[in-house]
């Protein structure tokens, strides 16, 4: 009841104005950056009401390592050679010793023996869903590596997203040299980069209809990232998400359905932080609470 009140009064406050990418709400910036101080570090955020344009973001245009957020661009990169007829969901991809690497996922941990096939669809819900890196570098690699994500974003127009190496070698980098990684410019996003990328997507700019759905089902599904984006929404909330780690850094980009069927695709980045992870994850959420209520409530 405090949240509604906060904002019915915030609300008082605003005069409407014609909707614009370029809007920026200027009362839920302030809050977006005054909560996620909680997360420590430096922070970032970027958030736009699908429907009415509306935006606001703070250190938008901050460069942050992605860690497995760049999942998200390798995804739609991957879809559009579906789309385009020059690959298939159904085409088995031969699993080698090789191709196993270290972080979260299954592929790893469970077969980790020669003799394993599985479907470009299958290995698609597990970068997603549950974030393997063994998973992610096999689809990175049909995606036509690196330039070839990259040259889809440039395609679509969307700046502030550099893919550059496969999750194997950014995490011997990041296991070299920890300190350095959140100084590291490759493999980063600027958080008005991927919610460029998040909107394009939910209006079917990047993907046909059919891969559209595809790739927001499995977001929808994803198994990481609870205390973040979703951590302090009313519970049910629909959230299509992509979470990302590593070291000080810990990430979550999505788009949110408010409870009036609307829509908010947000990226919120949280780097160099010293903070308890638990830490950096509330400040995750509380700048999706501060979204989540500010679109609902204030017109």
């Amino acid at each position: 009841m405090r949240r509604c009140v906060r904002w019915a009064m915030i609300a008082a406050l605003v005069v409407p104005a014609a909707p614009a990418w370029s809007q920026t709400a200027g009362p839920l910036e302030r809050e977006m950056e005054r909560v996620a101080k909680v997360a420590g570090g430096r922070s970032g955020a970027c958030a736009i009401h699908l429907e009415s344009g509306r935006k606001s973001c703070f250190n938008a245009g901050w460069r942050f390592p992605m860690a497995s957020t760049f999942k998200v661009p390798v995804a739609v990169e991957l879809l559009s050679r579906v789309d385009a007829g020059k690959l298939d969901l159904a085409r088995m991809v031969d699993i080698q010793a090789g191709d196993l690497h270290p972080g979260s996922g299954t592929l790893t941990y469970e077969f980790n023996h020669p003799g394993v096939s599985l479907s470009v669809r299958n290995l698609l819900e597990l970068m997603l869903r549950i974030s393997d890196n063994s998973a992610a570098d096999l689809l990175l690699r049909l995606a036509g590596g690196a330039d070839g994500v990259n040259a889809r974003m440039r395609q679509l127009g969307v700046e502030g997203i550099q893919v550059d190496r496969p999750t194997n070698q950014l995490i011997e980098d990041f296991r070299a040299e920890p300190r350095r990684f959140p100084l590291d410019l490759r493999d980063t996003a600027t958080p008005e980069g991927m919610t460029q990328l998040l909107v394009k997507i939910w209006r079917k700019e990047a993907l046909k209809p059919e891969t559209t759905e595809l790739l927001l089902d499995i977001m929808r599904r994803c198994e990481t990232g609870a205390a973040r984006i979703k951590g302090l929404l009313p519970a049910g909330t629909e959230v299509a998400h992509k979470t990302g780690t590593m070291g000080g850094t810990v990430n979550d980009v999505g788009i949110v359905t408010l409870p009036d069927g609307t829509h908010a695709a947000m990226a919120v980045f949280v780097a160099a932080s010293e903070a308890p992870e638990a830490d950096r994850e509330r400040g995750i959420a509380e700048v999706a609470r501060a979204v989540h209520d500010y679109f609902l409530f204030v017109r």
